[in-house]
């Protein structure tokens, strides 16, 4: 006798049954409990397969429940570190900021005018451009340059350098 759903000759697929999806937790309650209703009579299943195929299943749903806590967990993680990183930034506004230049790759000094979130990663607005913050090296004034030792300092390197 053939019961629909169940024979391999059953012009329905696996894949029509559940959706197009992979098995899941409600499909595999529905196989165990056709499988116990079309069992044979004459040689039932033994209480300890039975027993076994139900803590499987309960290991699924328990395996099924942590896998989604955990994908809340890091969700919730990824929000707290983007809203950290909005918080630290805000509390640079119109402060000045010692950052690391990604053309010159030198320390260049500038006042921060803004921030935003780009691509997951806060950047501040410094004088139009958009810095990473964390690239800030410092944050305070920037150190106040005697035009008299900025000369000579600079006629000395230029002598070095030559």
């Amino acid at each position: 006798m053939n019961v629909s759903g169940v024979s391999s000759q059953d012009p329905i697929s696996l894949s029509q049954a559940s959706g197009g999806e992979a098995l899941g937790k409600d499909a595999f309650m529905k196989l165990l409990v056709q499988q116990m209703k079309n069992q044979d009579p004459l040689e039932p299943a033994k209480n300890e397969e039975m027993l076994a195929q139900l803590a499987q299943f309960q290991n699924l749903e328990e395996m099924d429940e942590l896998n989604n806590n955990i994908i809340g967990l890091a969700v919730l993680q990824q929000s707290n570190a983007l809203l950290e990183q909005l918080t630290s930034g805000s509390a640079l506004i119109g402060k000045d900021v010692q950052y690391t230049d990604a053309t010159t790759d030198q320390p260049v000094w500038g006042r921060v005018d803004g921030v935003k979130i780009e691509e997951g990663v806060a950047t501040l607005e410094i004088d139009g451009k958009s810095v990473p913050l964390a690239s800030v090296l410092q944050v305070g004034a920037p150190p106040v340059v005697d035009p008299d030792t900025a000369a000579e300092e600079a006629a000395a390197n230029a002598a070095s350098a030559a």
